[in-house]
């Protein structure tokens, strides 16, 4: 059977924010399947720019700058470039490949990130984050955010300063359709990329939807978040291998074997 076909007939739950979510949407499209966009994070401007403004132009005073997310860098970048140039010595890291990616968008293609897993665990095992007391690091994040990758390099003699270049909501949607689309067995999987997606995703689709999608497959390329989606009740999680690429392969390869035992 071909990797075309193997999700005909089968409709994805898309939770990814609007305007990240294209990539995996026409992957799952290209396999046959049907992407069901449904985002439950909303990333949104910050209304005051001058921490952000203020930190650009103090910026040779760091040695390391973090970007946690890719909405980190777009939100960021625009502004750091349109100012200034990015200091010869500053030394730059992310959490993910899609992050790094999106930084070669902007012409920086010398990074620190992990090799194997994408997350703040991973990225702290990287030796330029365990030698790191008394050198001064900024954190480009959205508002809030996991504590980890602070509070750690904090405990390891950084100088630590968090800039927020985003806010993160969750959106407000009428839930009904998708409800209806659920109840009745028209809804095959549910991909989540986040944490705080999930706990939104959770409360927006209230206890009628959690008991669907304690029935449902739920797809994610994180450990940390397949653990927070069996604390929460789910019976079905299927952890992948990182990015889109990950989570279009895990689909497959679960709807293939499902396929099989017909």
């Amino acid at each position: 059977m071909s990797a075309i076909k193997l999700l005909t007939g089968t409709n994805i739950l898309v939770t990814r924010p609007v305007h990240q979510a294209d990539c995996l949407a026409d992957g799952i499209r290209a396999m046959g399947g049907n992407p069901i966009l449904f985002p439950v994070l909303e990333i949104t401007d910050i209304t005051d720019i001058r921490p952000l403004q203020e930190l650009i132009n103090h910026l040779d005073a760091f040695d390391l700058a973090i970007f946690v997310s890719p909405n980190a860098i777009n939100k960021a970048m625009p502004l750091i470039l349109m100012n200034r140039a990015l200091p010869p010595n500053l030394k730059i890291a992310v959490v993910g490949k899609s992050s790094a990616d999106t930084l070669k968008e902007y012409g920086i293609h010398k990074v620190i990130m992990p090799t194997q897993r994408f997350d703040s665990e991973a990225l702290l095992d990287e030796a330029e984050l365990q030698q790191i007391n008394n050198k001064r690091v900024v954190i480009f994040r959205g508002d809030d955010g996991r504590k980890l990758l602070g509070e750690t390099l904090i405990k390891r003699g950084a100088i630590l300063e968090y800039v927020t270049c985003y806010h993160r909501r969750k959106p407000f949607i009428d839930t009904g359709p998708l409800l209806t689309t659920w109840s009745q067995g028209k809804l095959n999987a549910v991909t989540i990329t986040s944490s705080e997606g999930l706990h939104n995703l959770f409360d927006m689709i209230g206890e009628f939807g959690q008991q669907l999608l304690k029935r449902t497959p739920l797809f994610t390329a994180h450990a940390r978040i397949a653990q927070v989606a069996r604390d929460l009740g789910l019976d079905i999680v299927i952890t992948t291998s990182a990015g889109d690429k990950g989570l279009l392969q895990g689909l497959l390869e679960y709807f293939q074997a499902s396929k099989n035992q017909i």
